[in-house]
């Protein structure tokens, strides 16, 4: 069967999907194409699912340990298919609702995996046939995949990826996280606080690399509180399956260690799914790493092919690529615009959360500028202690000399809310004072953004502050 139609995009993931419909509300006439579902891997076995299971265990170690607030349960108990069936509604009432938008926009959705013939046309193997599809241009988003470790087999049962960790129907004894990054630290958190005994095991001397390790201190010292064992500097060397379990042998230093656990998670981090799509036939070619290299707006080497998204380079983050998506569409549409972005922020959903957007001081330092940093505690903060979550804080690096705003981090009670505030006052150019002088309102979070600014310009109110003592 052959088709023609006028833009293809490949991959209905954030990326993907976002740039359908931003194409077609310009007028163009479009076929998606993805092997797997609508909403790829963040809707359905990424951001949607694990922050649906976060809140739950949240929840569940909430109630059972709020005795310090006169509320004594008794008898909590989790059901994990129950909760993985809510979970699941979740996904299906997104992926449900992106795939309507897709048809109410006049998107045409194919399922099947796709593989480039020429630079103008790509073979869909479906189930119900072979379709060669021709097209003037083209949008690559499809995404990545769990990277893998050698040693490690992949099993969903008793040696896991994140997919595999998302539908668990019961909560094992043991966890091994293999990796101390973000998805580890996650779904490592989601299990211990609903009753796995979990070890993370990183070969940095940190977690989270590339986060100041100031927020990521205030994490590990709860991690910890939680009963999570953390091995820094430690490698894994080997895996075999038991009867029981896996067997696993770990390498400090120069000694080795042999454990056991009922479960192993495999989180070492993604690569970008670019290896089964006949790249050469469009005459593309990848980096070292399996990235397209694009231009500012999201234009490959062949001038009518874009990418967008985890393909298309770090950070691998869900807005990331709805921003690109939206960038490539009005680029195909003959619009002035590029792909610009000065605040990106990040999130990772630990206990309590991280939030990132801009320089960390250390980058800001590496760049020769004389930075003034402000941090101010969630412990004098009146909104964080009447809900009981005081740990943490929020930090400011700012431009000692011209006073612009550089970077803001928090590690604290719904860190992934308070960002998008310091993300725009970033975009906007905006000065430390800014922030300082914008009236916030009480008692709430946000009210540690302004309190930080204060801290970084000298003169706090809710924290003593000697004379000066902002560091620069």
């Amino acid at each position: 069967m052959n088709q023609n139609t006028e833009v293809v995009v490949l991959g209905a993931g954030p990326a993907g999907y976002v740039c359908a419909i931003r194409l077609a509300q310009l007028g163009k006439k479009v076929t998606i194409i993805d092997r797997a579902e609508v909403g790829g891997v963040c809707l359905n076995r990424g951001c949607i699912p694990s922050k649906a299971l976060i809140y739950a265990s949240s929840l569940y170690q909430k109630v059972t340990h709020s005795a310090e607030l006169g509320i004594e349960v008794q008898g909590a108990k989790i059901h994990l298919p129950k909760l993985m069936k809510w979970k699941d509604s979740v996904v299906q009432k997104l992926t449900g609702g992106v795939a309507g938008l897709l048809k109410a926009n006049g998107c045409t959705f194919i399922a099947g995996e796709a593989q480039f013939l020429t630079p103008r046309s790509l073979q869909v193997k479906t189930v119900s046939g072979t379709v060669q599809l021709s097209f003037q241009q083209i949008v690559i988003a499809t995404g990545s995949s769990p990277a893998e470790l050698a040693g490690f087999e992949v099993d969903q049962e008793r040696i896991l990826d994140s997919t595999g960790a998302l539908s668990l129907q019961k909560v094992p004894q043991t966890m091994l996280c293999v990796g101390g990054g973000y998805i580890g630290l996650e779904l490592g958190t989601v299990y211990a606080k609903l009753g796995c005994q979990v070890t993370i095991v990183e070969p940095m001397k940190s977690l989270l690399a590339g986060v100041d390790p100031g927020l990521t201190q205030v994490v590990a010292k709860k991690l910890e509180k939680l009963g999570v064992t953390l091995r820094l500097q430690t490698q894994v060397k080997s895996a075999k399956k038991t009867k029981n379990g896996v067997e696993v042998i770990l390498m400090d230093g120069s000694s080795e260690k042999k454990l056991e656990f009922e479960t192993v998670l495999v989180t070492i981090g993604r690569k970008p799914n670019s290896d089964q799509l006949d790249l050469e036939k469009a005459g593309l070619k990848t980096d070292s790493k399996g990235f397209i290299e694009v231009d500012s707006q999201r234009r490959t080497s062949v001038p009518h092919i874009y990418a967008i998204g985890d393909i298309a380079g770090q950070p691998l983050l869900a807005h990331k690529g709805s921003k690109e998506g939206i960038v490539a569409a009005e680029a195909i549409a003959g619009k002035k615009t590029a792909y610009d972005v000065i605040a990106m922020p990040a999130v990772i959903f630990t206990d309590p959360e991280i939030a990132t957007v801009g320089l960390t001081e250390a980058e800001a330092k590496a760049q020769g500028i004389h930075v003034q940093v402000g941090q101010f505690p969630f412990a004098a903060n009146g909104r964080a202690l009447s809900v009981a979550e005081s740990e943490g804080f929020v930090k400011i690096v700012g431009d000692a000399q011209s006073g612009r705003l550089l970077g803001i981090h928090i590690v604290g009670p719904e860190a992934s809310n308070l960002i998008s505030e310091a993300a725009l006052a970033l975009e906007m150019g905006a000065h430390v004072e800014d922030l300082a002088l914008t009236v916030h309102p009480h008692p709430t979070l946000p009210e540690a953004l302004m309190e930080a600014a204060e801290v970084t310009l000298g003169h706090a109110i809710h924290i003593f502050q000697k004379k000066g003592a902002q560091s620069h």
